[in-house]
């Protein structure tokens, strides 16, 4: 079988489309997200974190812009806060919701990658320490990206009669970035462990 890392590309496909289910269920039904008033805790990095570290940065993009997408369709009546500020500046709302995403599932596969050189081989308990960094910090850009285009482009702008940085970006930086790092280490972790663990079992069989 041709190989790509540890697994076959038939084994890559496999795992990316069911992430991509995954993500979609996630993002399409409350399991997706925690609101707060107008806040909008999202789990969805734990899909993103697992196909990044266990794929690579192609499959962090792939599934941080999915991501984004489903954010971005959101704004169109679905969500309070985006369609304030779809109605402001589509094309800022589509950077905020997109492209942060992207960057943020991207990015989280290339330091999952250029870290298993620098810490090849070393783990915490069962965890590869690379894929642990990584995870940790995919929420953690989740929320700099999307809050930072936000401070950018809407910083002056009050959105809902709030303005940006006072009422959401702060208070996203104190609450939804710990949340979301809480849950993907805690599953994301495990379940990469899971998935790499299958697939070795069944390349020895």
């Amino acid at each position: 079988m041709n190989k790509t890392g540890n697994f076959s590309k038939v084994q890559r496909m496999v795992i990316l489309a069911v992430l991509i289910a995954l993500t979609l269920v996630m993002a399409l039904t409350p399991l997706g997200y925690l609101k707060i008033g107008a806040l909008s805790i999202s789990f969805l990095c734990i899909p993103i974190a697992i196909g990044a570290t266990v794929l690579g940065p192609t499959a962090g993009l792939i599934l941080g812009t999915l991501f984004g997408i489903t954010s971005f369709v959101q704004c169109f009546g679905m969500d309070a806060f985006g369609t304030a500020m779809l109605s402001i500046n589509w094309f800022y709302t589509f950077i905020i919701c997109v492209v942060a995403r992207a960057l943020m599932g991207w990015f989280t596969g290339l330091i999952a990658k250029g870290l298993g050189k620098v810490f090849e081989g070393k783990t915490v308990g069962k965890f590869n320490l690379n894929d642990l960094i990584a995870t940790i910090l995919c929420p953690v850009m989740n929320t700099a990206f999307f809050l930072g285009f936000m401070a950018i482009l809407f910083g002056s702008i009050e959105v809902m009669g709030l303005n940006v940085i006072t009422a959401v970006v702060i208070p996203a930086l104190s609450i939804n970035c710990i949340l979301e790092i809480i849950a993907c280490f805690v599953v994301g972790s495990a379940v990469s462990i899971a998935v790499k663990k299958i697939v070795a079992a069944n390349k020895s069989k």
